[in-house]
């Protein structure tokens, strides 16, 4: 098993992240939920298992306890609702001019096709089963230094984001690494905006655990030069 404590330390060293990177990992069915992870006491959405897990909390948030229909499905816990799937839920929430835009939305979302019965989440250091993805919550500028040290730091070429205005923590930052593994970055949403603590100078970033090792190489010896050069001020 990676150090994941190291692993976590070395990130949060090279660039001066306030919280730890999140250990993200979606139980099957068939499996068993791993011990150690406290189960929620109440209902609680993906978006904010997140952000507790960030400040140290070691969580399982059982599929039925999940608050979020939109999230629930997506992550392959629960059938998507007719009213999310009909675009009238997002129409009315104010984010879509009309049912059928939301629909359109929600007809080319990223899902999990397996069913999911819990996810596990927890500081990166304090993870006990290996995670399907990393999730750091963290500024812009710190945000831009992950993806290059994920993507193209070694491979080149251009990175391409997936992103909607709503389930920024589910679908772009959990469901888009793990499926395509590749990193996901997403500027939040309105659903972790209103019943989280993320900053409104914040976003959030999800880097596949196949390619987190590499990236905290990359960041190693990027804050070596790129990253203090470019925060020294003339």
């Amino acid at each position: 098993m990676s150090n994941y404590a190291e692993l976590s330390k070395k990130l949060v060293d090279g660039l001066g992240l306030k919280y730890e990177p999140v250990a993200v990992t979606l139980i099957k069915s068939g499996q068993a939920v791993p011990e150690g992870y406290q189960t929620v006491e109440g209902p609680m959405r993906h978006c904010q298992s997140i952000m507790k897990a960030r400040k140290g909390a070691v969580l399982c948030l059982p599929a039925e306890k999940n608050a979020c229909p939109v999230g629930s499905s997506a992550l392959g816990e629960i059938p998507i609702p007719e009213k999310v799937k009909a675009g009238e839920f997002h129409h009315n929430m104010g984010m879509y001019d009309s049912d059928a835009s939301a629909a359109k939305t929600m007809s080319v979302r990223p899902t999990i096709s397996s069913s999911t019965i819990a996810t596990v989440v927890s500081p990166l250091s304090k993870a006990l089963v290996q995670p399907d993805v990393v999730i750091v919550v963290a500024q812009p500028e710190q945000v831009f230094w992950i993806v290059p040290a994920a993507q193209t730091f070694d491979e080149g070429g251009r990175v391409q984001v997936e992103m909607a205005s709503v389930q920024a923590a589910c679908a772009d930052s959990t469901i888009v690494p793990i499926n395509t593994q590749q990193v996901n970055i997403s500027l939040g949403c309105f659903g972790c905006r209103k019943t989280s603590d993320i900053g409104p100078d914040e976003m959030l970033v999800g880097i596949p655990w196949s390619k987190f090792e590499k990236t905290v190489v990359a960041i190693e010896k990027m804050a070596l030069g790129p990253i203090p050069k470019s925060r020294a001020k003339a």
